[in-house]
């Protein structure tokens, strides 16, 4: 099958960029034609809260050879992108969708190329976003009415999708495990990097830090710690991050957290996860996560919120302990019971990982993009 996929490539950075480029791997293992198009303006400047949108020299690029085309606060530029694919003569447009802010460029190319009878596809993310603005629903129905079919990873976008769009075909296949990252380094090593002794017992937070994500409510938990335990906080902030930084200061055992408030580099990904005991995702909510596939890469048990379909492959293939709330009781009670249980989990994540591929997700999207008419 002759395949364009347009979103987030090289030189971009970030979860989308790898996710984009692992697949875009397995849909070329699998003998398709496959062509890379992505943005010259990915969001202006004054809307990105990190610190830059690129790769650094530090991070393991894939660097799919993208044709950069769309901008997409550009009107004119939906119209050159549709041109510049349909000059490729793809069987079907495959995007990535995961913010209403992209519904008029990433829409508006489908519709075009949709009428020259390419057939179209979207793997979604979220189809109503966590920061809730005026217009989302109306954004996200234009955008999920220029396609064929859609492709969703949880539970919870199902839902969302069925209540916007309930006649949209789509397929499901949970998010396959993010491998680029290294490997698994030995214990010892990593926390002798963090100065972490061998004996600790040390829980993780992993991501971009922001709201939702209960980060609060981890920090308020440690302080219910023994001097047994250690924190690694890891991640680039899209938020002030002044309140996490007092509950830090007023912790008993503020020593003993480790904070780096910063896009970590590729190379650097593994020794954190190496380091840690389990990964903590405390989340207020959320609808997935590629942090736990991050996790699962590792061998590393979780720890989640029963919010949106966070838990739902952690309970089905008991690979951590998920907790009813985000609130200090039920979290420090995850904690120690993780601790004092003999369970190992590590089998379980590994018949994860086999099940649910990048091979098998873009095998599923080709079969039924030939079942479209």
């Amino acid at each position: 099958m002759k395949i364009a996929y347009l979103s987030t490539f090289y030189p971009y950075r970030g979860g989308i960029a790898h996710f984009n480029a692992l697949l875009y791997r397995a849909f070329e293992q699998q003998s398709n034609t496959i062509k890379a198009f992505t943005f010259t303006r990915q969001y202006p400047e004054i809307l990105f809260p990190g610190s830059t949108q690129y790769v650094s020299s530090a991070d393991k690029v894939d660097n799919i050879p993208a044709v950069r085309v769309l901008d997409t606060i550009n009107p004119i530029t939906y119209f050159s992108t549709a041109h510049q694919i349909q000059k490729f003569k793809p069987d079907i447009l495959v995007m990535k969708y995961w913010m209403p802010f992209f519904a008029p460029s990433l829409g508006t190319v489908a519709r075009l190329l949709r009428k020259k009878g390419v057939k179209t596809a979207a793997i979604l993310d979220n189809v109503k976003p966590h920061e809730k603005r005026i217009g989302d629903n109306l954004l996200n129905r234009y955008f999920l009415s220029s396609l064929d079919f859609a492709v969703v990873m949880s539970p919870t976008v199902e839902q969302d999708l069925k209540d916007l769009s309930p006649s949209l075909p789509y397929v499901f296949h949970p998010h396959p495990t993010y491998n680029h990252f290294g490997q698994k380094l030995p214990k010892s090593q990593a926390r002798e990097y963090f100065n972490i002794p061998n004996h600790a017992k040390v829980l993780l937070f992993f991501g971009l830090i922001r709201a939702y994500k209960g980060l609060d409510v981890l920090i308020e938990s440690f302080n219910r710690l023994s001097e047994e335990y250690y924190l690694l906080i890891a991640g680039e902030p899209y938020e002030d991050t002044q309140k996490y930084r007092a509950l830090v200061a007023q912790n008993k055992n503020r020593e003993r957290i480790f904070i780096y408030e910063k896009y970590i580099p590729d190379n650097e990904v593994n020794l954190f996860f190496s380091a840690a005991d389990v990964n903590i995702l405390p989340y207020k909510s959320a609808t997935q996560s590629g942090v736990l596939t991050i996790s699962y890469h590792f061998d590393l048990p979780v720890i989640v919120t029963k919010v949106g379909s966070l838990h739902d492959t952690v309970e089905k293939y008991r690979t951590g302990i998920t907790i009813q709330h985000a609130d200090v009781p039920h979290l420090v009670e995850a904690i120690t019971s993780f601790f004092h249980s003999s369970y190992s989990y590590e089998e379980n994540i590994s018949n994860f990982k086999k099940v649910y591929t990048w091979e098998s997700l873009a095998a599923q999207i080709v079969e039924h993009a030939k079942t479209i008419r």
